[in-house]
């Protein structure tokens, strides 16, 4: 069976760790996809890529293409996704998968149609330590859920331009680094929450600068989340048990976590490696070609449905939403 084509689309920073993951899997991006020519050019130079576009309809029309890796700012994944799968490319798309879950369930919808498998690019469910902790987790030995804790605090520079802050590119804390702690407190919890209890201070612009949420399912699971963008905070998340709980620093790309029993003693558990975060990602979506499904789609689809509802309540709506 030959290899499956890749190509991507936005020449970015993320796109360079994506390229270099490719390398170092011994494979070779085929097309790259640049709304600026120059920029596209200079990216497939470094990376060996044989094929620029500069008008992305045509790197999705490009019949060699399988896979397409968007990696664009997220104010753009729903259009750019919609015009690749209508073209049959199967999608591996950078977090946020789309700023509303009213967007992704049309994906969904058009991606079943086409019989085409839709990912997003969250490391953390990609990463070999959150499976062996969710094995661990499932085991029993640590009893019932009882409490998630998750922080992220990044300082941004202020400038109500930048994608960050501006609202006609979905700007805020909850799109950017708010997914990355939903999704860590989705992962593990048992059920997708009932409940939700949240505040935002907003930015200049109007969008969410930082944030308290509060999450609570049927289960009586309790999640509570801090956000900061302009401040900066550990990317840390606790999740404990009855019997005890683990400690997951650097959470997004975490190869480490530390296991504390009720009893006071500990332990690290180990699997995976950071610098591989995006090679993870490579094989399963390849895998989920393979076996025509995604497994993993529904905490994207839970976690999407939740920054909606938490945008809803504070009164926070894009320029461009439907």
């Amino acid at each position: 069976m030959n290899p499956l084509s890749w190509a991507i689309v936005g020449p970015g920073a993320i796109a360079q760790q994506f390229a270099e993951a490719m390398t170092a899997m011994g494979r070779q991006v085929a097309a790259v996809g640049a709304r600026n020519r120059e920029k596209g050019e200079a990216f497939a130079q470094r990376y060996g890529i044989g094929r620029v576009y500069d008008d992305f309809s045509l790197l999705f029309a490009d019949q060699a293409i399988d896979i397409v890796y968007i990696s664009t700012p997220h104010a753009s994944h729903y259009g750019l996704m919609k015009q690749a799968l209508e073209n049959g490319k199967h999608l591996l798309v950078e977090k946020a998968i789309t700023v509303s879950s009213a967007e992704l369930e049309e994906i969904n919808q058009l991606a079943q149609a086409k019989n085409l498998i839709v990912a997003e690019a969250m490391t953390l469910f990609h990463m070999p330590l959150y499976h062996q902790l969710k094995t661990l987790a499932d085991s029993g030995c640590l009893g019932k859920l009882k409490m998630i804790q998750v922080s992220f605090g990044s300082l941004k520079e202020d400038d109500p331009q930048n994608r960050f802050f501006n609202p006609a590119l979905a700007g805020g804390a909850l799109l950017d680094i708010g997914t990355y702690a939903l999704s860590f407190a989705r992962f593990f919890m048992s059920e997708q929450p009932t409940e939700i209890l949240t505040t935002a201070e907003r930015f200049v612009t109007g969008v969410d600068e930082q944030s308290g949420i509060v999450l609570k399912n049927r289960r009586g699971e309790i999640a509570t989340l801090a956000l900061a963008f302009r401040a900066r905070m550990p990317k840390r998340g606790i999740v404990a048990w009855e019997k005890g709980f683990i400690t997951v620093d650097d959470f997004p790309r975490a190869q480490q976590a530390t296991l504390t029993w009720a009893s006071g003693e500990t332990e690290l558990i180990e699997a995976g490696d950071t610098a591989r975060a995006l090679q993870y990602e490579i094989a399963a979506l390849e895998s989920w070609v393979a076996n025509g499904e995604n497994p993993l789609h529904y905490l994207t689809n839970d976690v999407v449905a939740m920054m909606s509802e938490i945008r809803q309540r504070w009164g926070i709506h894009f320029p461009f939403e439907k």
